[in-house]
């Protein structure tokens, strides 16, 4: 094998610039496939040898056979050693190429696991893992019966849109009908699953030959449901690290990503602690670095760069070598953002020597920040939520479809 491989990165949403920088930084070719709208996005293009552009059809899908003809036809002239997909929409993208071009990586059916909701909930229930009551909305029968047994509220949510989009709570069964019979023909791309009350918690973890090299585990104080669905401000702060609960949510990872079949890669696994019995519930997974700049919080906390270990990881594999982590610090960090009825936001006044970095976006307000104390992240974050609801805050309706 040469020394130098090349690396077709697929993103077709402005995310990844770290990895792809860190990708040429370890000395790889890199290849960005991407969305023609996005570009003239701020790619780091320096860090680029070529960029290729999908277009998007009316209903935002992409074409796969034209991705497909369009990469046999550089590829007669370039080789692609290893194809990665960096925003969950991409992980099908990326494993449909991988297994049509024969190149090594994760590959449809275990793609499917981190991608499809219902494949997760049917594979981690095999495995013995705590899921919500679930049901498919293939069969009416199947329906019913679930109706009959499960404890209200209850939320339909589709099977392959990343975040809070398109999701509907019901709390009885004649509400959960009117949301099936409003799917239609689209009944098939959704689920419905009980709605347990408790406190939702992300683990980000970066693994290696099956085995977590680097695991982070932050609890939400506002979830990205509550906040799509309430309006909310958008809050996490890290785990006590070492506690209990950090080893209780590592383990309920670990068990995930073993069933999962999980071999190397970031991931973003989330799971509620039940208010009622304490149990520890697995709710959803992904093969890619969480969004909302949660990897800039878990950066902070950490001193780990999920995106540029996970860009190592990538070429250590692909080139049979060694990886070592970085040190890793154990710190505590927070993040908290909301949209602002201004465009500019006066940030005056948040000025606490903790911050460790500030969100630049029209219409928005973000910070993060960071401390050796848990108890001071979580004072201010509190005293920030307050100040910007009181001053900035805005809501928007819950898109059905997820925005770039």
């Amino acid at each position: 094998m040469s020394s130098t491989l090349s690396f077709l990165c697929i993103s077709t949403y402005f995310k990844g610039n770290e990895f792809l920088r860190a990708c040429k930084q370890a000395g790889n070719k890199v290849y960005l496939l991407t969305n023609k709208k996005l570009e003239h996005k701020p790619w780091v293009r320096a860090f680029i040898d070529e960029i290729f552009y999908v277009e998007e059809k009316a209903d935002g899908s992409i074409d796969m056979n034209e991705v497909i003809l369009g990469l046999a036809y550089m590829m007669r002239s370039r080789k692609v050693d290893r194809i990665v997909a960096l925003d969950d929409f991409d992980v099908e993208k990326a494993a449909h190429l991988r297994e049509h071009f024969r190149i090594p990586g994760m590959g449809q059916t275990t793609s499917r696991h981190f991608r499809d909701k219902l494949a997760m909930r049917m594979k981690a229930e095999d495995a013995g893992i705590k899921v919500p009551m679930f049901s498919s909305l293939f069969n009416d029968n199947d329906i019913f019966e679930f109706t009959q047994k499960v404890t209200y509220p209850c939320v339909i949510k589709p099977r392959s849109e990343a975040s809070a989009t398109g999701i509907k709570k019901v709390y009885n069964s004649e509400q959960l009908w009117e949301v099936v019979h409003y799917l239609g023909d689209r009944r098939h791309e959704y689920l419905v699953e009980q709605f347990k009350p408790g406190d939702v918690f992300h683990v980000d973890s970066i693994s290696l030959h099956g085995e977590f090299v680097f695991t982070r585990s932050s609890q939400y104080l506002s979830t990205p449901m509550e906040v799509a669905h309430g309006g909310g401000i958008f809050r996490s702060v890290t785990v006590p690290i070492g506690s209990e609960l950090d080893l209780a949510l590592q383990e309920a990872n670990a068990q995930v990503m073993k069933a999962f079949g999980m071999n190397y890669s970031a991931t973003h696994s989330e799971f509620i602690k039940d208010h009622e019995t304490g149990e520890i519930i697995f709710l959803e997974t992904a093969s890619r670095v969480g969004g909302a700049n949660l990897a800039e919080m878990v950066e902070a906390s950490s001193g780990i760069n999920l995106w540029r270990e996970w860009a190592n990881i990538e070429t250590a594999v692909a080139k049979k070598e060694e990886y070592t982590l970085p040190p890793v610090e154990n710190n505590y960090s927070g993040i908290i953002i909301s949209l602002t009825r201004q465009q500019y936001p006066n940030l005056a006044g948040f000025d606490a020597p903790e911050i460790y970095w500030r969100m630049n976006e029209e219409y928005h307000i973000g910070m993060i920040v960071k401390s050796e104390s848990r108890e001071r992240v979580i004072e201010i974050l509190n005293d920030y939520a307050q100040r910007i609801y009181q001053n900035f805050h805005a809501s928007a309706p819950v898109p059905d479809k997820p925005t770039h």
